[in-house]
């Protein structure tokens, strides 16, 4: 229960749960507890209906481990990560928290020019790659020399640069046992994961998730709930390379549920899997929410077994809930609110915080307060101001970025750009945000990335970049153009400019507006909200 502390500082409340302390690392504690689901399904994939054991897990993961090992990694090196949902990238990811080493999981949306970013920032010493990333990272990765070896996920190796994963899982060269001894880390420091999360400057940062950061994430999702946890299924098809994702997978194998997992969202296969996995529990983003309550196929599938929908990474409306409650009938759904930086969620609706609009209360071990953007001072309940966090779950910071971590986390407390405010019930609204992140489907989409890249267009003399509001994706990429004097420049060459050189996020699906400057304030930056209030003028002289 949270409570008001002098100074109007929010508190969660502590941790009772410490079952994650006693062991010697993330890894350890990860293979221990699938060591003690013995013959238990873990895991299954969607598509197939393959299902995969906790002891099947805990030894493909002792013997990747021991593969690692082999490949030169040890405590502290980085293992970089791009491949869609599948087995493999559940036991690399583990095997490599074995091993003490960190992950940096890539957008598998990723451009050349992107992957070679996110591999600059991490600088992995191993990289594995799906059939459907692998020729985008074997060829950004041959002009790096940091990356010693590449593994692919399949079973045969396309060519002498790249080792094949099920060739090193079965090659008796390799020497293992049954067992790997986990070294005892510096959880507080040795960092878990790297994790790219856009700036509102340009391309994407990299976030240092520490084992303790994860480990205590895992304490307070232990915390008591009327949802239940343990022995039930549950449906995910939130990418596991994007913080959400890949801390439900870590939670969820740490709590004994089963985790039936999709590559991609596709309508007849989320259904279906609901359907025949009699699905209690799925762990949703606002696009899939919209799709639930509103297209029609959803009426041909028995959705009966769902009793809980978990919904993260964007603001979910209040007409969509209530529309999915009144036609499927799910009885409890839970909003959350959280950052790459927080490693997964800050606020959580639960059994006794979830009005309406809200996205719940403060996480038992956390502190927050409400600031005022001008002035710093310090808000109560009911004035809106910029949301800060302090905890354990904070990241250490950004790799590589001193100046950019000096700005989000002053005195320990991480400044999130969004603005909100807290009832007197210590539920906590979110309102608008400082950040011009613009949120495509749960994907961040950073507007300045976007005009640098319209800026290299010779037929473009200025552009800008906001989210166009879209009721099943949250926000539209559309630009603002200036065009060059005397030159001829269609809307459609515009998005195909953009389309070809940058991520599927990024496109400008919220199209182009030509107009004849930028609004700007004296010292250059643009004035996003004149944009805004040009793009809502544009919509009602249509209607």
């Amino acid at each position: 229960m949270s409570t008001l502390l002098p100074g109007n500082i929010v508190y969660g409340g502590p941790v009772t749960g410490t079952e994650t302390q006693s062991y010697k690392s993330l890894g350890h504690y990860v293979m221990e507890k699938y060591k003690s689901f013995g013959d238990k399904a873990a895991l299954i994939d969607g598509v197939t209906g393959q299902e995969y054991t906790a002891q099947y897990m805990y030894k493909s993961i002792v013997r990747l481990a021991h593969v690692l090992k082999h490949l030169g990694i040890q405590s502290n090196d980085v293992v970089g990560l791009s491949s869609e949902n599948r087995i493999e990238y559940a036991i690399t990811m583990f095997a490599a928290f074995a091993v003490n080493a960190t992950v940096a999981p890539l957008n598998i949306t990723y451009s050349e020019r992107e992957v070679h970013h996110a591999i600059n920032l991490s600088k992995p010493k191993v990289m594995f790659a799906s059939k459907m990333t692998i020729d985008r990272i074997a060829k950004v990765a041959k002009n790096n020399s940091f990356v010693k070896k590449i593994v692919v996920f399949s079973d045969s190796s396309p060519n002498s640069h790249v080792l094949s994963f099920k060739e090193l899982m079965e090659s008796k060269k390799i020497v293992s046992s049954d067992t790997f001894e986990c070294v005892t880390a510096n959880k507080g420091e040795d960092v878990a994961l790297i994790v790219c999360s856009s700036g509102t400057t340009g391309l994407p940062k990299g976030v240092q998730l520490t084992q303790s950061n994860i480990l205590i994430t895992i304490d307070s999702q232990l915390e008591p709930t009327a949802i239940p946890l343990g022995e039930i299924k549950m449906l995910t098809v939130i990418p596991w390379f994007h913080a959400f994702g890949c801390l439900t997978l870590i939670t969820t194998a740490c709590m004994g549920s089963i985790l039936v997992y999709l590559p991609k969202f596709e309508d007849h296969l989320f259904l279906s899997a609901i359907e025949k996995h009699r699905i209690l529990m799925a762990f949703m983003v606002p696009p899939l929410m919209v799709f639930l309550a509103k297209h029609p196929i959803v009426d041909k599938y028995d959705l009966s077994s769902l009793l809980v929908l978990l919904c993260g990474a964007a603001p979910l409306s209040k007409e969509t809930e209530d529309q999915i409650k009144e036609r499927i009938g799910v009885p409890i759904i839970r909003q959350g609110y959280g950052l790459s930086e927080s490693t997964l969620s800050v606020l959580v609706q639960n059994d006794n915080a979830c009005k309406p609009g809200s996205v719940g209360s403060l996480k038992v071990g956390l502190y927050a307060k409400v600031m005022d953007p001008d002035t710093g001072k310090i808000l109560g309940p009911n004035q809106r101001g910029e949301l800060c966090f302090k905890g354990d779950c904070i990241m250490k910071g950004y790799i590589g970025d001193t100046k950019s971590t000096q700005t989000a986390i002053i005195d320990g407390w991480l400044h999130t750009g969004d603005i909100g405010y807290f009832d007197d019930d210590f539920e906590f609204f979110i309102v608008d945000r400082i950040k011009e992140l613009i949120k495509y489907k749960a994907f961040q989409v950073p507007p300045a990335e976007i005009e640098a890249l319209l800026l290299t267009n010779p037929k473009i003399k200025d552009a800008a970049v906001i989210g166009k509001p879209d009721e099943e994706a949250g926000e539209l990429p559309m630009a603002f153009v200036v065009k060059q004097a005397n030159v001829q420049l269609s809307e459609q060459e515009v998005i195909d400019f953009v389309a070809e050189r940058a991520s599927p996020a990024k496109k400008l699906r919220g199209g182009v507006m030509f107009v004849d400057e930028i609004p700007k304030n004296p010292s250059g930056k643009i004035l996003r909200r004149v944009l805004r209030d040009m793009l809502k003028k544009k919509t009602k002289s249509k209607l």
